[in-house]
């Protein structure tokens, strides 16, 4: 009885078994037919794909071909029936209506829009070069015409001036200044092509002036390759500046950061709008040639021959200079800051002041050094005192070449530039240290220039050498982080004394 029993049980164990492979083999045959369902729905799509492709490479086919001579429509079937005429007409027309449009439709076409990343070209001082060179002449017709334009209105040349003048107000006047301009932008296309064909015309009101040849950079040394890339670093950096200051002016301009400007502007906007509604645009635009012909001619040569006529009288000059940029703005902002936090005078300080002098003017006086009273340090009137661009002054260390001991030939310190003189405080602490500082007047340098140190070392160098008569070799005030800074404020105050003092200059 055991013996069956187990055996029993042994069975229900297999069978129970075997129920489950075969549970297992189904589940395992469904899955496989679930991806041979997908792979079937791949290859269909894959042949439709391929039909599509085929029938459009037919198309293409007969439309290159040669057209056949049409064949002779048979006679309808004695069964045929209306909708069956109906769908042949319409896909007629339908492929009548592909042959003559579908390259139009074809066109209109949605395709996602490819982003091509340019590569980037490596650093190479050759390259560097060459693409100077070529902004400069791609740039040079710009700059030709520039220049001849503005020697039309200086009457560098006084002939073609005035014909060119006779010539422009007569237009003018009858309404033909636009004819005009365009007879011009046609005249030079064909002297461009006469040009183009071999001829050789040139023009020009103003000389060529020659360049010189630049010699050859394929074999550059490592600091000549570094100075050339300082010199286009430089050049970029000032062009740069240039076009920042002329957008943030207009910004300024459009945003009423300087009211009293803006509101003229406001104002000839204003002017011009009633005007161009009231009077007829014929007479507008003789009035506005007419102004043009006489301010290029005339008014813009009186400025530019008395530059003082232009400082009061010239409007758009005036309100372009008194526009600020934004690092002007925020100086601004800086210097109102600054001048809010300032410690009150107290009463005793107020009674020390003279009666009829100001507190600015005071305080213009007391401006001191880190030595002392600023006329008091170099013997000076109290009338002179730093420039406000070198109010702090520029550090830097003065090579006197003249002298051999090593204490007078290097010495560390500030430099300051007054209306009329230059001055270098030296910053030794020595009981003598007073002696050494140095005060030059700007009358009697005669010779200013950038100045490199150590020629062995990369760059334009950091100093200025300034020549005097008192000096056999000329003084250099090197080590200056702002050296362009100083130099321009220099040279700037020292044309300034030189032309008040030579008139004729």
């Amino acid at each position: 009885m055991r013996l069956l029993y187990r055996s029993a049980v042994v069975k229900k164990e297999l069978s129970s078994g075997f129920s489950q492979e075969e549970e297992l083999r189904k589940l395992r045959e469904e899955t496989n037919v679930e991806t041979l369902k997908q792979e079937l729905e791949k290859e269909h799509s894959r042949r439709l794909d391929l039909e599509q492709k085929m029938s459009d490479m037919l198309k293409t086919r007969c439309e290159d071909s040669p057209p056949h001579p049409p064949r002779k429509q048979q006679p309808p079937a004695a069964n045929g029936t209306d909708k069956q005429q109906k769908e042949t007409v319409c896909s007629r027309l339908q492929s009548w209506l592909y042959d003559q449009f579908g390259v139009y439709i074809e066109d209109f076409r949605f395709q996602p829009e490819e982003n091509t990343v340019e590569a980037e070209e490596p650093l190479s001082a050759k390259r560097l070069t060459e693409n100077m060179l070529r902004l400069k002449w791609s740039a040079r017709p710009v700059t030709n015409f520039l220049r001849n334009l503005s020697a039309l209105s200086n009457w560098h040349s006084v002939y073609t001036s005035a014909i060119a003048f006779i010539i422009y107000m007569n237009a003018a006047w009858h309404g033909w200044a636009i004819p005009l301009f365009l007879f011009l932008a046609i005249l030079r296309l064909s002297l461009n092509y006469l040009i183009a064909r071999g001829w050789r015309i040139q023009w020009s009101i103003v000389p060529e002036v020659s360049e010189p040849v630049e010699p050859s950079k394929e074999d550059l040394t490592v600091s000549e390759k570094f100075q050339l890339v300082l010199d286009v670093a430089q050049k970029a950096q000032n062009l740069f500046g240039k076009m920042a200051d002329v957008l943030e002016k207009i910004k300024n301009l459009f945003m009423w950061v300087q009211p009293e400007i803006t509101q003229k502007l406001y104002i000839a906007l204003w002017v011009a709008f009633i005007s161009s509604c009231v009077l007829p645009y014929k007479l507008m635009g003789f009035m506005i040639g007419l102004y043009a012909g006489i301010k290029f001619f005339i008014i813009d040569f009186l400025f530019k021959s008395c530059p003082k006529l232009r400082d009061k009288y010239d409007t758009p000059h005036i309100m372009w200079n008194s526009l600020p940029t934004d690092p002007q703005l925020k100086e601004r902002s800086n210097a109102t800051v600054s001048r809010r936090i300032q410690p009150v005078v107290s009463r005793s300080s107020l009674a020390t002041i003279p009666a009829g002098v100001t507190r600015e003017e005071e305080s213009s006086r007391s401006h001191s050094t880190k030595k002392g009273v600023f006329h008091e340090v170099f013997n000076l009137p109290e009338n002179e005192k730093p420039l406000p661009v070198c109010e702090n002054g520029w550090r830097c260390c003065l090579i006197n070449r003249d002298r051999k001991m090593p204490t007078d030939y290097i010495r560390n310190g500030m430099l300051y530039v007054t209306e009329n003189c230059l001055c270098f405080e030296s910053s030794s602490t020595r009981s003598g240290s007073s002696k050494k500082n140095k005060v030059i007047k700007l009358v009697d340098i005669t010779d200013i220039q950038k100045y490199k140190v150590l020629s062995v070392l990369p760059g334009s160098g950091m100093g200025i050498s300034i020549a005097t008569p008192s000096t056999q070799k000329p003084l250099v005030f090197g080590a200056m982080v702002h050296r362009d800074e100083a130099f321009d404020t220099i040279f700037t105050q020292y044309m300034k004394i030189m032309t008040t003092a030579n008139p004729e200059m």
